[in-house]
């Protein structure tokens, strides 16, 4: 079915290009667009067919992030709500229990879904930013495995400026990419890094001319999608878990992770295109 704020691209070799598509708000994250996102991310996890994923953004920006205007909304609703209240105690339960606080939160809070299903995709995902990567923008492009950034890239942690901090896993996400001094001072600041500084402190895997930035992605994005998408998914799995793991917790999974890759049709076709001196053709399973 057509979208209103998505267009969406299949290319021969199996890629899902998403091209977020209102320019007008410079594709900020409310409805229709978000939902649209969020049912072609689900569309690409169950499609077998389609093997790599590509999203970017139509005019001058990848995504504002979420509406301001929305913030002041909010603001006036909880005000209003809260009019006559007396100023709330906390409970002894919360006094006594130091754990109870953080369990509270995490059932009332558990991020925008767009990042948990970018982060849970078992296939390769890139991001192709053109333009503002902002707040929630950015977080998007972060949960995508690869970002291309043309070089009038501007990602920026946002939230900031707004008396916020991000929600949307930007905090666990970044400092992994850029460690720790980098995240900190981009969240801090709020303040734009631009393409080539993202490629620097590793922010973004490549750098290219505005003008080929799609060819540059699809390119790399084609590249994965003939590859052994499955082994690929594996592969993500193993290096995520590792973050939280010793070497020793870390190698009966990697131990697992190749037995299951080994009863593959790719495992045997790598092998036979190895012994026969040719190209593989891998299918993916």
């Amino acid at each position: 079915m057509p979208f209103e704020k998505i267009i969406s691209e299949t290319t021969p070799e199996g890629v899902l290009i998403l091209t977020m598509n209102d320019p007008d708000t410079l594709n900020a994250l409310g409805e229709p667009l978000m939902p649209e996102l969020e049912s072609e991310v689900d569309r690409f996890a169950a499609d077998g067919d389609l093997r790599a994923l590509v999203i970017t953004g139509a005019g001058r920006a990848f995504s504002s992030g979420a509406n301001v205007r929305g913030f002041q909304r909010r603001i006036d609703q909880a005000e209003k709500s809260a009019e006559g209240e007396p100023e709330r105690r906390a409970t002894p339960w919360e006094e006594l229990d130091p754990d109870y606080t953080a369990r509270e939160m995490l059932q009332l809070k558990t991020g925008p879904p767009i990042v948990t299903k970018l982060h849970n995709l078992h296939k390769p995902s890139f991001a192709a930013v053109n333009g503002h990567a902002y707040g929630l923008g950015c977080g998007i492009a972060l949960s995508c495995d690869i970002r291309i950034a043309g070089e009038s890239a501007r990602f920026n942690e946002a939230f900031i400026r707004n008396g916020l901090v991000p929600a949307d896993g930007s905090a666990w996400q970044l400092p992994k990419l850029v460690g720790m001094a980098n995240a900190l001072w981009m969240q801090y600041s709020g303040e734009p890094v631009d393409g080539n500084e993202a490629y620097r402190i590793g922010l973004a895997n490549r750098v290219v001319p505005d003008d080929k930035l799609m060819e540059t992605t699809l390119e790399m994005a084609t590249k994965l999608a003939l590859g052994p998408v499955y082994a690929m998914g594996i592969v993500k799995q193993l290096i995520h878990q590792a973050y939280q793991q010793d070497l020793a917790d870390h190698l009966p999974l990697a131990g697992r992770g190749q037995d299951l890759t080994r009863k593959t049709y790719d495992h045997k076709e790598g092998v036979a295109a190895f012994l026969e001196k040719r190209k593989p053709e891998f299918r993916g399973y």
